[in-house]
């Protein structure tokens, strides 16, 4: 049986999305074998996070740390997409491409008539994928730190009596990227039972409300209103509540019931405490949460982390050490996340994380430079001639 790395090999996506959640979804659909090719806005000079850079990368290189993150495998193609010439190159690629994932503003896809209704009278088989912020109805732009905010991740972010607090990670974005995954591939069983194209969005806001999980069900069913708890989680104890060792690291417990509760106690060397009818249940340790916590802190205090960490996963206690980032991405299990070119150097992040019978890593090409692809694209999948491609440059039309 062959490997399946490229199960979606001779599929043609076309990116027409920017920032993090559109080709976070380009990326993934790179990494199963699509050929998905970035079309950037020759006026802007493509990508915006290509000038995203930290203080310390060369103001020389226009792939970013930031554009790494999400656009390994693609071919990148730039076009002014505002001019009808530039729109004609861009349809010879629509016209046959079975996806486009889009980011535009409400209103600017009519405008530069790359809408749904324009793109699938030409190519009735495509699957359209929008990312916006509020819906298509909703002119209001999204950003994450925005939506973090309204969605009311911020405010539970933090701690008690402290300031709301933004993830340091886009994380409404992401959240957003996986909805519209999930949306494509169904629009994609469903084209392969109808012969249809359909059209997929996946708002910001929405993608952020479906991720509130507990927190919001604990206000629409219990009827609380969360509020900011540091790492501590409102319905288990202890569970996301960091200690400190005696060699000064720290560490999390993730205690999800009774029983493991039981077995901390005992690495802990304080196994009578679970015959306490004040810690004995989750329901219990709720209610009791500053004693367990004062306890558990005098206790962890005694001992050294890596020693400690040892004998709860030895007892099937839920713990971690808190790394930084380069600890994290030193992990033995991290390994099959990372992808790196030979060629460059450069590293960088997988977006697929599912493994799978059969399945074999895809060798990813690196981020492509701004419009590095665009003469062997409009040449090899638009048919046009190396001199067409050549006046389109020289008109100002493509780069």
């Amino acid at each position: 049986m062959q490997p399946d790395q490229d199960v979606f090999s001779g599929m043609m996506v076309i990116e027409l999305a920017s920032v993090l959640a559109g080709p976070s979804v380009g990326q993934f659909f790179a990494e199963l074998g699509a050929s998905v090719i970035k079309v950037e806005n020759l006026k802007t000079q493509g990508d915006v996070t290509r000038r995203w850079r930290l203080a310390t990368e060369s103001s020389a290189q226009d792939v970013s740390a930031y554009f790494a993150s999400a656009n390994w495998g693609k071919q990148s193609i730039a076009l002014d997409l505002s001019q009808p010439e530039g729109r004609e190159v861009a349809y010879k690629l629509l016209d046959k491409a079975d996806m486009v994932i889009t980011s535009f503003k409400p209103g600017d896809a009519e405008k530069l008539q790359l809408d749904y209704k324009t793109l699938t009278t030409r190519n009735p088989k495509l699957l359209y994928g929008a990312i916006t912020g509020y819906g298509s109805q909703e002119p209001r732009a999204g950003y994450d730190a925005v939506l973090q905010a309204e969605a009311g991740f911020m405010y539970l972010n933090g701690k008690p009596g402290g300031p709301p607090v933004k993830m340091p990670v886009a994380l409404i974005d992401l959240l957003a990227a996986h909805q519209l995954k999930e949306g494509l591939l169904t629009a994609l069983l469903k084209r392969e039972r109808s012969g249809k194209g359909s059209y997929v969005e996946v708002s910001l806001l929405r993608a952020a409300i479906a991720s509130l999980a507990n927190q919001a069900t604990n206000y629409l069913v219990a009827g609380v209103t969360p509020q900011r708890m540091g790492s501590e989680h409102p319905n288990i104890v202890p569970y996301g509540t960091v200690f400190q060792t005696a060699d000064q690291k720290d560490l999390v417990l993730a205690i999800g019931d009774d029983r493991q509760f039981a077995h901390l106690c005992a690495v802990l060397g304080i196994p009578n405490k679970v015959q306490d009818p004040a810690f004995a249940t989750n329901k219990a340790r709720v209610q009791h949460r500053q004693e367990v916590n004062a306890f558990l802190k005098a206790e962890i205090k005694k001992q050294n982390r890596e020693e400690l960490l040892a004998s709860l996963i030895a007892r099937q206690v839920p713990a971690g050490a808190i790394h930084t980032i380069p600890e994290a991405l030193a992990i033995p299990a991290a390994q099959a996340q990372l992808v790196q070119d030979a060629g460059s150097g450069l590293k960088g992040l997988r977006q697929v994380a599912f493994s799978s019978e059969n399945q074999q890593e895809s060798q990813l090409m690196p981020p492509p430079a701004f419009g590095q692809h665009t003469h062997q694209v409009l040449e090899a999948m638009a048919g046009f001639t190396a001199a067409q491609v050549q006046k389109l440059k020289d008109q100002g039309i493509a780069q």
